[in-house]
């Protein structure tokens, strides 16, 4: 536990150093959104998602700074995405990791054009590796593959198809099954952005990308379900459609247990590579406690 907590560490303080770097810029007359989208963007968080790209990148590559543009830019998606979670549009919520929201600070309209302004700033960031440090063919084909996954991870068909899911679930009108779309869609699939990302830019095969596309998919799921029962006592007060809504405490553990064996089974599959890391991130995010 104490090298998974080293790791954790050293790999915050990279991805910490790039997102201060992409949005520590000059500017006079819209300095408001740098900190806008700053407050959100360095308010602290697990950094998990660009911790699994950048992981599962060394898989394949040493060459970490060839995935930090792409991972910092996955963490600028998903900082946008609570930034427009949090607004009294969507779930009205006035605090997050222990602070005020984004809109309760800087106010609706400038709290919507910052989570506008990361989510270009992503892509701004990776078409920018893209056009300026790519020398052949195949790292093109690559980042542009890898650039193509996020978009689709990111979209409609992804983290904001499952938003649109959950904004009109209620009882009356979702059912288990449709309750495993949106978890697959709103958490697993920036999951998946960050694992078949890290896989794609590090050199793996299509069948490695494969398999670890669908092992960060189990990953998601029991991620998402843990958090649900570690929010158990927070969403029955606001009445929030989650796992406990159709299943008990027991099932929900179970299934929590069954996801993360289907995970690390994926992750046996890749007998030839360094696994470790994702082996303890999937245990370490099965016994987390917040």
């Amino acid at each position: 536990m104490k090298i998974i907590n080293e790791v954790f560490n050293d790999t915050i303080k990279i991805i910490n150093k790039a997102l201060d770097g992409y949005t520590n810029l000059q500017s006079t007359y819209q300095q408001e959104i740098y900190k806008s989208m700053r407050y959100s963007l360095l308010s602290g968080g697990k950094r998990l998602r660009p911790i699994i790209s950048i992981k599962t990148f060394e898989m394949f590559s040493d060459e970490i700074d060839k995935i930090v543009p792409y991972a910092a830019a996955i963490e600028m998606i998903h900082t946008y995405s609570l930034i427009h979670d949090d607004l009294p549009a969507m779930d009205d919520d006035n605090f997050r990791r222990g602070k005020p929201t984004n809109h309760v600070v800087f106010g609706e309209a400038l709290a919507i054009l910052s989570g506008d302004g990361l989510l270009n700033l992503a892509f701004e960031t990776m078409s920018n590796d893209l056009l300026n440090n790519t020398l052949f063919l195949e790292s093109y084909r690559r980042k542009s593959w890898a650039i193509y996954e996020i978009s689709k991870y990111a979209g409609i068909e992804g983290m904001i198809g499952g938003q649109v899911v959950d904004l009109f679930g209620t009882l009356d009108n979702i059912d288990c099954q449709k309750l495993k779309f949106m978890y697959e869609k709103k958490t697993a699939a920036l999951f998946q952005a960050s694992s078949v990302v890290g896989s794609i830019l590090g050199g793996a095969r299509e069948e490695e990308v494969e398999i670890l596309r669908e092992f960060a998919l189990y990953l998601g799921l029991a991620f998402q379900i843990q958090d649900d029962i570690l929010d158990e006592d927070e969403d029955e007060s606001i009445d929030k459609l989650t796992y406990l809504s159709f299943y008990d405490i027991e099932k929900s553990k179970e299934d929590i247990i069954k996801y993360t064996n289907k995970a690390l089974e994926l992750l046996d599959r890749l007998d030839n590579r360094d696994t470790r890391f994702l082996r303890e991130l999937t245990y370490l995010l099965l016994h987390r406690k917040s």
